[in-house]
C-alpha cells in the first residue's frame, strides 16, 4: 500500500519512486510534507545553493509553419505582428549581451518558411566571430528536425554542422507533453514526442548537453505529466545528457486554448517542482523559469526542492506573448536578491554550471 510515510522512507534511503507513487503525490494534499521531501534530494544534491547565469534570449523570427494552439508568439509571413531578424541584427544582439556581461545567450524562434539551413549556420559563425566569450545555446528538437528537413541532411549532419559553426548546447523546448494523445490537441503539426526524445538522444551522443521542459496547465492530466518525466527520467538513464529539468507554467491568456483554462495556481506549480524533484532523481537541477512563475513562486520554490532560477533573461518574448505578467527581464543584482532572501546562497554559473561566483 502507497502511503506518504512508505514513500518518505524511501527517498531518505536514497531510492527511486515510481509512477504510481509520483501519481499517489499528485493526488495528495499534504504540500509541505511533499516540499520537505524535495528539499532532501535537493540539498543532497546541490546544499544550499542555487544557480543562475547572466544571459540574453534572442528570438530570430515568430514566422512559424506551425500554429500550435497554446502558442500566442508565432505568426504568419506578412501577418501583422511578423518579424524576422537579420544575421547581423542578431550578432548585434549577442555582441551587446556579452558587453553586458552576458555568458550565454539562448537562440529559439519560429519554423520560418523562407529562410535555407545557411542562415543559421551563418548566424552561428557570427555570433561565435563578434562574441567570442558567449556560449551559444539554441536550437529546440523541433527546430533541429526542420534544420533536417530543409537541408536534405540527416539529423546526426545538421548537429554536425552546428557544432562546427559554434553551438554549445540546446534548450529543452518543444517537449511539451510527451504523451502523443495530449500532443494531438495542442501542437498536431509538431513532431510526435517520440521523435523529440529521439532527437535529444542523438543531440546528447553527439556531445551536447540539453535542457528539458514540460509544458503543464492546459488540457493534461496528472497522469500525462508523470508519464512525460517517466520518458525524460527513462532517456536520462540512457544518455546523462540532460542538465535541468523546467517545468513551464502555461499561460492561458493569448492563447487559442483558452476554453475553460485559467492556467495554474502557485499550490500547482509548487507541486509540480516539488515532484518533479523526487521523481527525477538522476537530474542534478530543477529550475524555477521565473518568467512564467512570477517572481514570488519561483522564489518560494527554492524551498521545494529548486536550485535553480534561470537567468537575466532580457528581453524574453515567447511567454510574455502567451500573457506572462512577469518583467522581461531581471537584473543579475535582483536575482541575487530573490535568493539571499530565501536563506540561500547565490552562485553565477555558466551554461554548463560551471560556477563563477558565489554570493
Amino acid at each position: 500500500m502507497i502511503t506518504l510515510e512508505t514513500i518518505s522512507t524511501q527517498v531518505r534511503a536514497g531510492q527511486r519512486i515510481t509512477t504510481d507513487e509520483a501519481m499517489f503525490l499528485f493526488n495528495s494534499n499534504d504540500l509541505l510534507a511533499i516540499g520537505e521531501l524535495a528539499a532532501l534530494v535537493n540539498e543532497r544534491k546541490n546544499g544550499e545553493n542555487v544557480f543562475f547565469n547572466v544571459n540574453r534570449h534572442i528570438n530570430p523570427t515568430n514566422v512559424c509553419v506551425n500554429r500550435c494552439a497554446f502558442c500566442a508568439f508565432s505568426r504568419t509571413a506578412g501577418e501583422d505582428g511578423a518579424y524576422t531578424l537579420t544575421p547581423d541584427e542578431i550578432c548585434r544582439r549577442a555582441r551587446e549581451a556579452e558587453a553586458e556581461g552576458a555568458t550565454e545567450v539562448h537562440i529559439v524562434g519560429g519554423l520560418h518558411p523562407d529562410l535555407a539551413f545557411e542562415f543559421y549556420l551563418e548566424t552561428m559563425k557570427g555570433i561565435r566571430h563578434t562574441a567570442p566569450k558567449l556560449h551559444i545555446k539554441a536550437f529546440t528538437a523541433v527546430e533541429i528536425e526542420y534544420l533536417a528537413r530543409i537541408s536534405g541532411l540527416t539529423i546526426e549532419q545538421v548537429l554536425e554542422r552546428l557544432i562546427s559553426a559554434g553551438l554549445g548546447s540546446m534548450p529543452g523546448g518543444g517537449a511539451e507533453i510527451l504523451v502523443e494523445a495530449v500532443r494531438q490537441k495542442i501542437c498536431p503539426e509538431k513532431i510526435s514526442g517520440a521523435r523529440w526524445l529521439e532527437i535529444i538522444r542523438l543531440a546528447h551522443l553527439a556531445g551536447l548537453k540539453s535542457n528539458a521542459t514540460m509544458l503543464y496547465g492546459h488540457v493534461e492530466t496528472v497522469s500525462d505529466r508523470v508519464a512525460h518525466i517517466e520518458m525524460l527520467r527513462n532517456l536520462q538513464d540512457e544518455t546523462g545528457g540532460f542538465q535541468a529539468f523546467i517545468p513551464l507554467a502555461f499561460q492561458a491568456e493569448n492563447s487559442d486554448l483558452k476554453l475553460d483554462i485559467k492556467g495554474t495556481s502557485g499550490l500547482d506549480d509548487l507541486k509540480t517542482l516539488a515532484i518533479s524533484r523526487i521523481f527525477l532523481d538522476n537530474f542534478d537541477h530543477i529550475k524555477a523559469y521565473w518568467i512564467m512563475l512570477g517572481e514570488k513562486i519561483a522564489q518560494v520554490s527554492l524551498a521545494f526542492g529548486v536550485n535553480d532560477l534561470d537567468g537575466t533573461v532580457a528581453e524574453e518574448k515567447i511567454g510574455h506573448d502567451a500573457g506572462a505578467k512577469s518583467p522581461q527581464a531581471q537584473t543579475k543584482e535582483g536575482i541575487i536578491r530573490l535568493i539571499r532572501k530565501a536563506g540561500k546562497t547565490a552562485v553565477e554559473r555558466d551554461t554548463l554550471y560551471h560556477p563563477i561566483r558565489t554570493f
